[in-house]
């Protein structure tokens, strides 16, 4: 018998809690509720008449709106009820409340996932309100037109057309009514509106010691050149002399790699998520890059890895961004900043998600102590961690068949020879090698 989970409830009888666990899997994944099957796992069978079972499919229906799929069947000779919910594309509540399923536990939505739930589908950045034409920067929008001719994207008959064209042409305007998306991307004063559409850029020495912090407003075309200033102003720079002694530029991470992971926070953060900002940390040996938003639901990080589609989540913004020559359509952006890196010969970058963002970590080249004074625990975990550049107790404890006290003993004398960071607080906590 499969235990319980984000799609299967055990109910030894009729109550109230199957209507919130119906309404919890509609707004999730779906799901099944066997009625007659204790939390233990012990059928114990229920007694219900079909006068009773039709009683409780029309409360259903009354009460939910939906019709799942009922059927009785036996169990070792004892009558159990199956409950087949579909996942539904509209919310639905139960006496006015909309419940979630997270993992084995139905609950309440909260008053965000709600807001979420229901604009699902709908695109933040198409979204029209009263702001009125004075509140866009003309030259923003004569800008972007001399980029988009000059990337080949637009016809150089263009550069003559009326702004408000170009807006009605972008699909950023209709009928004097003017777009989220043309509001952030060529706006006067964006944060007006949405306080939160800035760039928070910090450098730190450790995860406590902040060097310096600022934190970048205006529209998505200011934001983007000055974070990509800031970021420079924050790492290192070197020079090489070539044989035709002209002088080339070598950054501590490569700067198309930085354009790539700057544009793609902008272009795919969930701006609907109005109260965090898109996160910026540069430590000495590695940038880290918060983006508020969780992947589509097509996407997974190991797909990433791979080729797979593009998927906007604010099509008009991508489409600004991909005309002025700063994107690609093609879902190509996370191999570029890979080829980036392999080119610069610096470790792969990492990605990675949590329950409300995406997150991108780019790490400097790795220059250790000499390891001949570590355990050979520990040597294997320095080799571990030059390939997948990140490591936790747990998977130190796995690969080295040892406890989590000389998990933590080994780690830790690591940290203390110059080996190791730490990362974190609590059970997220993970390691990485030291420049």
């Amino acid at each position: 018998m499969k235990p319980e989970s984000q799609t299967c409830e055990y109910k030894e009888k009729l109550n109230e809690g199957i209507f919130k666990t119906i309404s919890a899997f509609a707004n999730t994944k779906g799901g099944e509720i066997i009625v007659g099957i204790s939390k233990r796992e012990e059928i114990k069978g229920i007694s219900i008449t079909n006068l009773e079972f039709e009683d409780f499919t029309n409360r259903v229906i009354k009460l939910l709106g939906i019709h799942p799929e009922m059927r009785m069947s036996d169990i070792d000779d004892k009558t159990i009820l199956k409950i087949n919910v579909r996942k539904s594309n509209q919310p639905i509540s139960f006496q006015g409340k909309y419940y979630i399923r997270i993992a084995s536990t139905t609950r309440l939505m909260k008053d965000d996932e709600l807001r979420e739930f229901f604009i699902k589908g709908s695109n933040w950045d198409s979204y029209t309100e009263d702001y009125s034409y004075d509140e866009i920067d003309e030259e923003t929008i004569r800008k972007f037109v001399r980029l988009a001719i000059n990337n080949g994207r637009l016809s150089s008959a263009s550069e003559w057309e009326n702004p408000k064209d170009i807006l009605e042409k972008l699909k950023l305007s209709d009928s004097d009514k003017i777009t989220n998306a043309a509001i952030i991307l060529f706006g006067k004063n964006p944060q007006k509106h949405f306080v939160n559409v800035v760039v928070r850029i910090g450098r730190f020495k450790d995860q406590a010691s902040i060097i310096s912090d600022r934190k970048i407003g205006g529209n998505l075309f200011k934001i983007a050149e000055e974070s990509e200033n800031t970021i420079k102003q924050f790492i290192n720079v070197r020079y090489e002399i070539k044989d035709s002694f002209q002088r080339k530029e070598i950054w501590d991470y490569p700067l198309p790699a930085i354009r790539e992971a700057l544009f793609n926070a902008i272009i795919h953060r969930d701006y609907f998520k109005s109260n965090i900002q898109i996160q910026i940390k540069v430590f000495d040996n590695f940038i880290w890059f918060y983006n508020p938003g969780i992947l589509p639901e097509e996407l997974t990080v190991e797909k990433l890895h791979g080729i797979h589609p593009s998927i906007a989540r604010n099509p008009l913004i991508m489409n600004v961004f991909y005309l002025a020559g700063f994107v690609e359509e093609y879902g190509s952006g996370f191999e570029r900043i890979k080829n980036a890196f392999k080119e610069q010969e610096l470790p792969d970058p990492l990605i990675s998600t949590d329950d409300s963002g995406f997150i991108l970590q780019f790490n400097k080249r790795i220059e250790l102590p000499d390891i001949r004074n570590l355990n050979e625990r520990q040597k294997k975990t320095v080799g571990y961690l030059k390939k997948e550049g990140r490591i936790s107790t747990k998977i130190y404890q796995k690969i080295n068949e040892t406890s989590t006290r000389t998990s933590i003993r080994d780690l830790n004398d690591l940290i203390d020879k110059g080996f190791l960071i730490r990362i974190g607080d609590g059970k997220s906590v993970y390691y990485i090698l030291k420049k």
